[in-house]
C-alpha cells in the first residue's frame, strides 16, 4: 500500500512538473495580411475571437501600437476599452498599402468547428473604418483558405505551424 507521503510528494510533484511546462491546448498560425493598394498612413488592425452571437471572446493579435488610436476601432474598443484585458500579441508597426505582413496568432483548438468566428477589423487614420474587413468562421476548412477581404485588407492567409 502506498504511503499518504510518497502519495502526496506524487501529487506536488505531478503540479509543479505541469504548473511550469504548462499544458496548452492552442495552435499557432502564421497569419499573412497582404494589403490592398491605398494611399494614406499604416492601417491598423485587430483581430479577435468572437462567439456564436459575435460577442468578444479574445484579442488574438493587434498590428500597431500606438493606443491613442485604438479607439478608431470603433467596435472592439467597446469591447477592449471595457475590459481592459491584457493584451500580449502586440506590434509596433502598422501596414501600409500594398504591403504584406506575417505575424503569429495562437488559436485555442475548443474553438474550433464550434461555431466561434475570428474577425480582422481595420482602421486608417482620416479614412475608414472597416469593423469585418474579414470575418469568417473558424472552422478546420477555413484555416487553410485564403479569405478576401471588405475593405483594406486584400486577402488573409493562415497556415499552421
Amino acid at each position: 500500500m502506498i504511503s499518504k507521503k510518497i502519495l502526496t510528494l506524487v501529487l506536488i510533484s505531478s503540479l509543479f512538473l505541469f504548473g511550469f511546462t504548462g499544458i496548452t491546448n492552442n495552435t499557432s498560425y502564421k497569419c499573412m495580411i497582404q494589403m490592398k493598394n491605398y494611399t494614406g498612413e499604416g492601417a491598423y488592425i485587430v483581430i479577435s475571437i468572437l462567439d456564436k452571437e459575435n460577442k468578444y471572446v479574445e484579442t488574438v493579435y493587434v498590428q500597431g501600437d500606438d493606443e491613442e488610436w485604438y479607439s478608431d476601432i470603433t467596435e472592439w474598443w467597446n469591447y477592449q476599452g471595457k475590459v481592459r484585458a491584457d493584451i500580449d500579441a502586440i506590434t509596433g508597426a502598422t501596414i501600409s498599402g500594398g504591403n504584406r505582413t506575417i505575424s503569429v496568432i495562437q488559436i485555442d483548438n475548443n474553438k474550433i468547428d464550434k461555431g466561434y468566428k475570428l474577425r480582422f477589423e481595420s482602421a486608417v487614420e482620416d479614412q475608414e473604418y472597416y469593423k469585418d474587413d474579414v470575418q469568417f468562421e473558424l472552422t478546420s476548412e477555413n484555416l487553410k483558405s485564403k479569405i478576401e477581404g471588405k475593405g483594406f485588407i486584400r486577402y488573409i492567409r493562415l497556415i499552421s505551424q
